[in-house]
């Protein structure tokens, strides 16, 4: 016999899933109304400082007991749902399918969008630029290797704006048909995935075999099916290619994180908590990269992150990528950016997008 009091505290349960239930319909219907408004406007569906705003908002509301990050999760899917009832979405990414790129894509859009695998980053942008595929999902740098070369290069060129930005962890996992890691004879995965790997592998399993892939998406679609292989990838490789996970968090570093970009048409409004990439170049003369960031420096405004990058086609040549707090349309901003203009030889503004405040 099950005790009343458990009893009475399922009933009680099962009246708010009632509550929740009705309650996300309403809303749903909402958002297919602000979604005919939007259409009416010419407005686009997905809207990331829109969508930060509201994240704030339920932070804002929430009492407790569920976690800030839960409630995050559960609200993403729900927004996910309710762009989906004004138009699907279409995201692309570098793929595989089950690639940390697509990990990052679903977790930041939700599992309600449509996404497409693309061979290389330049293809993630071509797609997005000849509006076949609404936004992309492109890795930028990684807290371990640094910069992705072909990001800041196409960055350089492209009409597409930075929309938002994605910090995930990089968590691996060994994944495999075996039901023990005694079984396991080999070992596949992308160099990098291997090496991030290299002291958990020689501590549980010192005599298996290392094998490099192109991915590691790859890997794990090499090993099904096979008793005594396994893959090292993401917990998402498992999920989709049905595939046991053995061990998770097997990196050495536990910092070891990737930050993605979001590319797409258009503009952000301000939120109050924002960041603005931007890249410039200087003249070859003493002194000039330092009076170009004194136009930061002397309004107070934090960049967070500056790095030289080469310029195509001209030998030691750099242009400065730039992330600095603040939206292009802060009034401190637009001074810096037009004496910045008056400094340098080349400055274009990348996007102004909500600052990101945690880890997927």
């Amino acid at each position: 016999m099950k005790p009343r009091r458990l009893e009475i505290l399922r009933g009680k349960m099962k009246d708010k899933d009632r509550d929740i239930v009705r309650l996300l319909n309403e809303r749903a219907q909402i958002s297919v109304q602000i979604g005919r408004v939007k259409g009416e406007g010419g407005m686009q569906v997905y809207d990331p400082a829109q969508e930060a705003k509201v994240h704030d908002y339920l932070q804002e509301l929430n009492p407790g007991p569920l976690p800030p990050k839960a409630l995050s999760t559960i609200f993403r899917e729900i927004i996910s749902a309710s762009r989906d009832l004004q138009k699907p979405m279409t995201i692309a990414f570098l793929g595989p399918e089950a690639s940390f790129s697509h990990l990052a894509a679903r977790l930041h859009f939700g599992e309600s969008s449509l996404f497409f695998p693309q061979t290389g980053i330049s293809r993630v942008f071509d797609e997005v630029e000849k509006g076949a595929i609404d936004w992309g999902v492109v890795p930028v740098e990684n807290s371990l290797e640094g910069s992705v070369n072909v990001t800041l290069d196409r960055l350089i060129t492209t009409q597409l704006k930075i929309r938002a930005e994605i910090y995930l962890r990089i968590s691996q996992c060994l994944i495999s048909p075996a039901k023990s890691m005694k079984d396991i004879k080999r070992i596949y995965s992308h160099p990098q995935a291997l090496a991030q790997c290299q002291v958990w592998l020689r501590t549980n399993l010192p005599n298996c075999v290392l094998n490099e892939t192109e991915s590691t998406a790859a890997a794990v679609q090499m090993v099904r099916g096979k008793k005594n292989e396994a893959a090292i990838g993401s917990s998402l490789a498992g999920k989709i290619y049905g595939v046991n996970l053995l061990a998770e968090g097997i990196e050495d570093n536990s910092s070891n994180m990737t930050r993605f970009l979001v590319i797409g048409r258009g503009g952000n409004d301000v939120t109050g908590d924002d960041k603005t990439s931007l890249i410039f170049a200087t003249s070859h003369s003493p002194g000039s990269l330092h009076s170009a960031l004194s136009s930061f420096a002397r309004r107070k405004i934090n960049l967070a992150k500056i790095e030289s990058h080469p310029v195509k086609d001209k030998l030691w040549e750099y242009s400065f990528f730039v992330d600095m707090i603040g939206h292009v349309t802060d009034k401190h901003v637009k001074s810096c950016l037009r004496e910045l203009k008056k400094k340098t030889t080349f400055l274009k503004i990348l996007g102004s997008y909500p600052k990101s405040e945690g880890t997927l």
